[in-house]
């Protein structure tokens, strides 16, 4: 969770150092800057999706393959309690 904290927090740091650079050194008019601005933050948003969709994923893999593994942990436990009774 902390490494996914640090990513999106640089990433939106050079989001706004890249977009205040390029409103400064913009050479061109004004609506056709915030044209491009404004694709480009959707660009940086899908982008952003991506990621976020892509570590929600590998934490429900890693989720399942916890789940999954603390189940047969509790069946075998399960198992040698059955025979150290019987």
């Amino acid at each position: 969770m902390k490494d996914i904290k640090n990513v999106l927090l640089g990433f939106l740091g050079g989001v706004a150092v890249g977009v205040t650079l390029g409103i400064l050194y913009a050479p061109d008019k004004g609506a056709y800057t915030r044209m491009k601005i404004s694709k480009k933050g959707k660009k940086y948003k899908d982008d952003m999706n991506g990621k976020i969709n892509d570590a929600i994923e590998n934490l429900t893999k890693k989720f399942d393959s916890l789940k999954h593994e603390v189940t047969r942990m509790a069946e075998n436990g399960k198992e040698k309690l059955g025979k150290a009774v019987a």
